[in-house]
């Protein structure tokens, strides 16, 4: 069979999507169009919507994905609770000295919690109140701060436990724990990375990335050791409970996202601050992100439903196995493909979207499916950063002042997009970087 029928829903799903219609509700929307139409063209069998109840059940009954509302939970506690706030302060008291130094602790913090919370959203917006004001109070540049916070932010999708990669493990049907220790090196160096850009920037321009003034330092000596041993503590004791307890196969990842749900609301009784608000608004949060992944399933699995009764399945099979290159015609299409998008629509729209298309055809080419899923995510992190609908851009938008132009935001990301496609390009060069 061609691919008309599958090609033309494709181009109708996206056209409702970047014509601005919720993405789940566009999904399910082209997917009872073209059952309908399908049905009535004679080459699909409206009954097989019937199997929509079946498969949603299925969903709902997923483990694996119970663990996305625990790590969220996680998240947003650290956050409402100001932990990641006590931190960010501490970490900036510790490397204001250095020239860069601030832009160094915004990295470190950013990978701290990253491997604390998984959460995105809740990195760039911390970061973004709390450093940004500092930053540009003591001249540096509007672009390095904005571009050093959403990058910072976003390692929260690469480095372990990242909700991203919960997804993307259910989407590819790889074991969650082995996408977690196959993409935590990957999301140390990409860490690293953007150490070593911040290094280099502050010795070339050091007017725009200038050290704190001694009258600004507060802590000295040992008062600020301790300071900083009781803001790490907290983060450090999540990243050993959730990740120690899966790496060293104590737990499932359900398992240890509950712990960590129930760790972070310790810490928080531990600090005094959990509060009722704190509660609340965690609660809250942790619901909207979590109906949101799972409205988007319900329309994703109604559209792969249909397009698999058009066959379009076996038509992309047969296009991506058929490929120039074999393997790495496809792994060359998939970056583009996921990057492209990237620029237009969500990560999470991408998982659900894209990765069940791409993984049947890497699994006939012998493709490392961990190894592929890292790849994918770390190239799905461009996502958040690509304008003009990077969520990260959007999050950071949201928490600045109005003197810093969107464009100064959008200049501010460009050398972080590129340092992230080298990371991409050194992991395809060297694919044992993933280890599981």
């Amino acid at each position: 069979m061609n691919g008309w029928w599958p090609g033309l829903m494709f181009l109708v799903a996206f056209l409702f999507i970047f014509s601005g219609y919720p993405v789940a509700l566009a999904l399910g929307g082209t997917a009872l169009i073209f059952a309908f139409l399908g049905h009535l063209a004679g080459v699909m069998e409206w009954s097989l919507l019937f199997a929509i109840p079946e498969r949603l059940f299925g969903i709902m009954s997923n483990n694996v994905l119970l663990a996305v509302p625990f790590f969220i939970f996680m998240g947003a506690m650290l956050e409402k609770s100001k932990l990641a706030e006590d931190l960010l302060k501490t970490m900036g008291a510790l490397f204001g000295p250095l020239r860069g130094g601030l832009g160094i602790s915004v990295v470190v913090v950013g990978a701290l919690l990253a491997a604390a919370t998984g959460v995105v959203g809740a990195s760039v917006v911390a970061m973004g109140m709390i450093s940004l004001p500092v930053m540009l109070r003591f001249g540096y540049s509007k672009e390095i701060a904005c571009g050093l916070i959403t990058a910072s932010g976003t390692l929260g999708q690469i480095i372990p436990p990242s909700v991203v990669l919960v997804v993307l493990a259910d989407q590819m049907g790889v074991s969650v724990g082995d996408l977690f220790r196959g993409a935590l090196w990957p999301g140390l160096a990409l860490a690293g990375l953007y150490v070593v850009y911040a290094a280099l920037v502050a010795l070339v321009k050091p007017h725009a990335m200038p050290a704190l003034p001694k009258s600004e330092r507060e802590l000295t000596g040992v008062a600020l050791l301790l300071q900083v041993m009781k803001a790490l503590v907290p983060p450090l004791f999540l990243i050993l409970v959730v990740l120690g307890s899966i790496f060293g196969g104590v737990a499932t990842p359900t398992e240890a996202g509950a712990l960590g749900a129930v760790g972070a609301m310790f810490l928080a009784l531990v600090n005094r601050r959990l509060t009722r608000s704190a509660l609340r608004e965690t609660m809250d949060a942790t619901t909207r992100l979590t109906s949101m992944v799972m409205l988007l399933l319900v329309g994703s699995t109604a559209f792969a439903l249909v397009f698999r009764g058009l066959l379009g399945d076996i038509w992309i099979e047969s296009l991506l196995t058929n490929l120039p290159g074999g393997k790495w015609g496809l792994i060359l299409i998939a970056n583009l493909v996921v990057f492209v998008l990237g620029f237009f629509i969500d990560f999470f729209e991408i998982a659900f979207i894209i990765v069940p298309l791409l993984v049947p055809a890497a699994r006939i080419l012998g493709i490392d499916l961990v190894w592929f899923g890292v790849m994918l995510g770390l190239n799905l992190q461009t996502s958040f950063l690509t304008p003009p609908f990077g969520f990260a851009l959007f999050y950071l938008r949201g928490v600045t002042p109005e003197e810093i132009p969107t464009s100064a935001i959008y200049r501010g990301v460009i050398p972080f997009i590129a340092i992230q496609l080298v990371a991409l390009i050194l992991l395809l060069l060297f694919p044992h970087l993933v280890h599981y």
